[in-house]
């Protein structure tokens, strides 16, 4: 080789032919699965039968399993906002979460967390937080009204009591969404630990909410806040949820309260400190409706009329409608009135206006319009009466300002006055004395001296505002001739109050801390413009002269050229609605502007209104004129479906011809007299005519069968719904629902929706409610919260409730009839003393002292009614916290009347006093002869189980009675009569009043007391009934008589049981009796020996008995085990054997499913 290497042949690609245009396909139409299936149907064929149904049933119940009942959706378009509670034991992180979530919001800060605060989270979305406190009244209560649940779990210690029992306090009343969150993971060092921790937590949380509950992990914290990205995290997820409406809040109107205002007299309260308060409550409403003057409960305080409802507006609102993806700063907004948010602070005594603390002038101006009025209040140094002293008013343009000091002149004599003079050395305002002469050189000298020396603000703003005064009522004109002069002098005045309040405004933010050269230059220009003013007010004296002539032209063409009211005409005079800005037009404040076309004397005297004036600016000669008008005739071009032509046309087509039968003229169609001169005038050129007619046929052939498409098309869009089934239907349904309710009330505004829907939910609402309990106020706490929850119309109402109760598997003791209970039952909570029975196999509710240990049974309370299917739930105590769970029942009203009668036992016992054959008398059971013969024809039997039946009185003794049994009774026989006798329910109502208690006693409300702790408390111990105590049974021993047998019978038994009648044996004489034997010394040694040695060999025996006792037993044992392993053993086998029988079967199924092999 000569050092050459043979070059490969590169591989050219083709850019034509079939291979190129196939991978021209591949390349830009991808293959999709089905010119897969196309290419390959076996790969796609169905390999189970089996496996491919499994499939389809799963996919239809995961589909099936989200299925729920849709419900019309009620909510406005401006939601309330969602209230979220955050739960868990104390020291968990609730407040910390909460102001983490605030500040990811907001971007604010804050301090303690009181009473409900409301944020803006998004474009359409608010949120209310709200703290649940470990107080059991205050779970019950949010557990009702929360829409979202944040659960927080001390991971390093695990589940408390409190965690459950909020959760099945949500179970009871409508279960919320509830989120698991996570706390003190960062106490865990080790990660397997951890992970290990989070599972288990996790399925357990699972397990009471739901599978796949949502739960979030806190890691751990960063200068005392939650870590940024994981409380962002949290507040999307809470941003975008979605929530199920629950049928209790749906139905009710409800309002959590964010805001407590006292409006009783105060001079009322001074004279009578525990007088009813007149309280207004303030927060959104939610839920349903609410009608003014409707009953309403406040859970912990009872239930109240409302006195008045007003709505407000939203203090906290929507950013508006915009497409932009984030909210700007302003629209961050935070309204949290009990925490000091908001500009109110609530204190013991006292409400403080909270104003931004802020010393740069851009961020006071974003602020101005919330403050402008508190700020201005503050910035006030003079009364109002140094005020009104000081102000000059003119009474028409032009004449002579008016002083104070000139209507009492004339009464006023010549004396020594003073004046109040600025003293820059002594820095203090001192009075010098005023000689009538010298006045006016006074006031031009103070006046130049308060100018160069610099006195306080507050004696050049004294002189600013009587300028401005006399400046204000300068620039109105004289005389108004037209309404456009005086609109415009108006428009003119407002401009300049509106620039005087900011410059005043601005003075106010300066907070008098400008130098002096400014205010010698602010005071010097107004005292230019005033002179000015003052020039104008002198010329325009006489401006009411001008153009006289030209005024009363326009006048007088404006009444001719008047459009006609025809109401006025008919109806005479008309009400027109006059703006209040129109109505309210002032001179200064004191006078007001003169209508004389607008007054009613006016309109009645004024020009004939049924006289219309001439137009004669249109010349109807002119066509076009004519063109103009030409469609307001039915001749006109009008719609395509109301046009006179295309109506006739559309008749003719119709109908075609028709006779009248009066006169016997034949009408024919357009179209057949047209077929008929074709047919007189076209005999020439037939060929032509079929030709058409031909296609004529076909054109309407085609058009029918478009028709026909059409119309099946139509049918089938009606009747074939395709894949739509009647759960689709049925959401349809309800939303076009949903959309009629929301266009009802669209149009109107919000007053007088009101009148007729009540308040919506959503609105921001005052509640004003009269005779409040005083302690109420008093003892108000926010971290408890307020709910004003909405009665129905009967809910008022206390009545007999009937219920099926359980007792709680959690609680650990049954509970006792009678005890008292506490419900919690609607938004209400109360006390009441409950009867358990249980309902047996013939209807008869039986009375039971016990709740049943693991099963429902009756109960029966006197309290309010609530409807039927509302879940409630019942505890012994809600004061402090227990070491045991605390709810101790849950369940479900049935009934809303005293249709039950409840039924206990009654056994009536009575003794035999004589006794014949089968019949008795019996006395001690009855009293008197009428209630023997209330029970005649009753079944009774006596304890040995003799059954009998009552059959008449006796006379004496009263109350005694003849009875007759199956057998002749003993005279130690005790008879009982088995009744059953109805109980009264126990009428007591007692609602738990928590809040009206004082500052930290709210969580020790306690009520009636169980018989059970009564005796605990006092000391008491029952005396035990001597006839209930246990005592040892003595029988006397009976002695029978002797067995006599009659001699006939004697003689029929056989030999065996005849008596045999032997002879007694006698007493054996002395002589034949055995004598004693007395032994020798030597025979008792040896019988000592013999009786030693026979112990020794007693006790060997015994010995060795036990030791062969003991290796048995360890043989039975060894043999035990071995038994053991050759069970063990052949059960492994039989496994073994199974699974191969199993997959043998397994594999003849598919081999069956799939068809014979071929080889077979």
């Amino acid at each position: 080789m000569d050092g050459k290497v043979k070059k490969q042949k590169k591989h050219q690609q083709k850019h034509s032919g079939p291979k190129a245009e196939k991978k021209k396909l591949r390349k830009h139409d991808k293959p999709t699965e089905e010119d897969d299936r196309r290419r390959n149907p076996k790969a796609f064929a169905v390999q189970s039968a089996v496996r491919m149904a499994k499939t389809f049933h799963r996919a239809q119940d995961i589909k099936t399993r989200k299925h729920h009942i849709p419900l019309v959706d009620r909510m406005p378009l401006e939601p309330p906002p969602v209230v979220i509670v955050v739960v868990g034991p104390p020291k968990v992180g609730k407040s910390t979460l909460i102001r983490c979530l605030i500040k990811n919001f907001t971007r604010q800060k804050l301090g303690d967390i009181c009473g409900p605060v409301t944020i803006v989270s998004g474009k359409k979305r608010r949120l209310t937080f709200v703290e649940c406190n470990n107080d059991i009244n205050t779970m019950i209560d949010l557990a009702k009204v929360a829409d979202l649940v944040l659960m927080l779990i001390d991971a390093s210690f695990g589940f408390e009591m409190e965690t459950f029992e909020f959760l099945n306090i949500c179970q009871v009343h409508g279960f919320p969404r509830v989120m698991g969150v996570l706390t003190h993971l960062d106490s865990f060092k080790n990660n397997k630990t951890l992970r290990k921790t989070k599972k288990n937590l996790k399925h357990r949380f699972w397990t009471e909410v739901y599978q796949g509950a949502k739960l979030f992990y806190l890691s751990g914290m960063l200068y005392g806040e939650y870590q940024t990205q994981e409380v962002k995290n949290l507040g999307r997820f809470i941003s975008v949820m979605k929530f199920r409406p629950l049928v209790w809040q749906t139905s009710h109107p409800y309002v959590l309260v964010d805001r407590l205002e006292d409006l009783t007299n105060p001079e009322k309260v001074r004279m009578d400190p525990r007088c009813d308060r007149t309280v207004s409550l303030y927060g959104y409403l939610r839920g349903a409706h609410l009608k003014n003057k409707s009953q309403l409960h406040i859970p912990g305080v009872g239930d109240f009329q409302v006195s008045d409802v007003n709505f407000l507006p939203d203090p906290c609102p929507l950013p508006d409608a915009q497409k932009k993806r984030a909210l700007n700063e302003k629209e961050r907004l935070l309204y949290a009135p009990m925490a000091g948010v908001g500009g109110l602070v609530y204190d013991k005594d006292a409400v403080y206006i909270d104003l931004p603390a802020s010393h740069s002038r851009q961020q006071q101006e974003e602020v101005r319009p919330t403050t402008e009025l508190v700020q201005s209040v503050i910035d006030t140094h003079t009364t109002l009466d140094a005020k009104m002293a000081a102000s000059k008013v003119s009474l028409f343009t032009g004449s002579a300002t008016l002083d104070p000091s000139d209507l009492n002149e004339q009464n006023r004599e010549p004396g020594l006055q003073e004046e109040h003079i600025w003293d820059p050395n002594s820095q203090r305002e001192r009075r010098k004395v005023v000689f009538p002469g010298e006045e006016e050189n006074v006031k031009v000298r103070a006046e130049s001296e308060t100018m160069a020396e610099g006195a306080p603000p507050s004696k050049i703003q004294k002189l600013e505002e009587v300028k401005s005064c006399g400046q204000s009522v300068a620039e109105l004109p004289a005389f108004a001739d037209s309404n456009d002069e005086l609109e415009k002098s108006e428009e003119e005045d407002e401009g300049e109050d509106e620039s005087e309040e900011e410059n005043e405004v601005g003075r106010a933010e300066d907070s008098g801390h400008c130098s002096e050269e400014e205010e010698e230059e602010s005071a010097d220009e107004e005292v230019n413009t005033d002179g000015e003013s003052e020039e104008d007010e002198e010329q325009g004296a006489l401006r009411w002269k001008e153009d006289l002539q030209q005024k009363a032209a326009e006048a007088f063409l404006r009444q001719q050229e008047a459009a006609p009211n025809l109401s006025k005409v008919v109806y005479g005079s008309v009400v027109e609605a006059v703006d209040s800005d129109e109505e309210d037009e002032e001179l200064g404040g004191l006078f007001r502007v003169s209508r004389p076309h607008k007054s009613k004397r006016l309109q009645t005297n004024s020009v004939d209104c049924s006289r219309f004036p001439p137009d004669s600016s249109l010349n109807w000669n002119l066509e076009e004129i004519l063109d103009s008008i030409r469609d307001c005739f039915v001749t006109g071009k009008w719609e395509e479906g109301q046009d006179a032509a295309t109506l006739l046309k559309q008749d003719d087509e119709l109908y075609g011809d028709f006779e009248d039968m009066e006169t016997g003229e034949v009408h024919k169609s357009q179209t057949a007299g047209q077929q008929e001169e074709e047919e007189e005038n076209g005999e020439s050129d037939e060929g032509e005519e079929i030709q058409v007619r031909m296609e004529d046929e076909e054109v309407q052939k085609n058009k029918r069968l478009e028709k026909k498409r059409r119309l099946k098309e139509r049918f089938n869009a009606e009747y074939d719904d395709g894949d739509a089934t009647y759960f689709d239907d049925l959401k349809e349904e309800m939303q076009k629902q949903a959309e009629l309710n929301r266009a009802e009330f669209e149009e109107m505004d919000d007053e007088t929706r009101v009148q007729y829907e009540g308040f919506r939910p959503g609105m921001y609402v005052r509640v004003e409610i009269l005779s409040l309990p005083c302690e109420f106020v008093a003892n108000f706490d926010p971290h408890y919260p307020i709910i004003l929850g909405g009665l129905g119309s009967s809910e008022g109402n206390i009545g007999y409730l009937q219920l099926r109760l359980k007792k709680h598997r959690w609680y650990d003791r049954i509970l006792k009839t009678r005890d008292p209970l506490i419900f919690s039952l609607g938004w209400r909570r109360f006390q009441t003393i409950p009867l358990y029975h249980i309902e047996d196999h013939n209807g008869r509710h039986r009375l039971l002292k016990y709740t049943p240990q693991h099963m429902h049974c009756g109960a029966s309370i006197w309290g309010p009614i609530t409807p039927q299917g509302s879940g409630f739930l019942a505890l012994q105590s809600v004061a402090g916290t227990k070491a045991h769970f605390r709810i101790a029942a849950t369940g479900v009203v049935l009934d809303l009347d005293k249709s039950v009668t409840i039924v206990k036992k009654l056994k009536l016992i009575g003794y035999p006093y004589k006794i014949f054959k089968n019949t008795s008398f019996i006395k001690g059971m009855f009293n008197t002869v009428l209630e023997v013969a209330k029970f005649e024809g009753a079944s009774i039997r006596t304890v040995s189980g003799i059954r009998g039946q009552i059959k008449k009185a006796l006379s004496t003794p009263p109350g005694s009675y003849r009875a007759t049994f199956e057998d002749r009774l003993l005279m130690s026989d005790i008879v009982f009569l088995r009744s059953w006798y109805p109980v009264t329910i126990p009428q007591l109502y007692n609602p738990v009043t928590s809040l009206l208690r004082s500052v930290g006693q709210k969580d020790n409300w306690s009520g009636m007391r169980t018989v059970g702790q009564l005796k605990h408390d006092l000391g008491i111990r029952n005396k035990p009934n001597t006839d209930s105590l246990y005592k040892p049974i003595a029988r006397a021993k009976r002695r029978f008589n002797p067995l006599h047998i009659p001699k006939e019978l004697q003689k029929a038994l056989p030999f065996k049981s005849k008596p045999k009648f032997q002879q007694p044996k006698g007493k054996m004489p002395r002589d034949l009796r055995r004598p004693c034997v007395i032994r020798e010394p030597q025979e008792k040694k040896v019988a000592a020996l013999l009786h030693a040695l026979g112990t020794v060999h007693h006790y060997k025996k015994k010995k060795t008995t036990t030791v062969q006792h003991a290796k048995h037993k360890e043989f039975l044992q060894q043999k035990e085990k071995q038994e053991e392993a050759k069970l063990k053993r052949q059960k492994e086998a039989k496994k073994k054997l199974y699974r191969l029988m199993g997959q043998m079967d397994k594999k003849k199924l598919k081999s069956s499913l799939k068809g014979a092999p071929k080889d077979d």
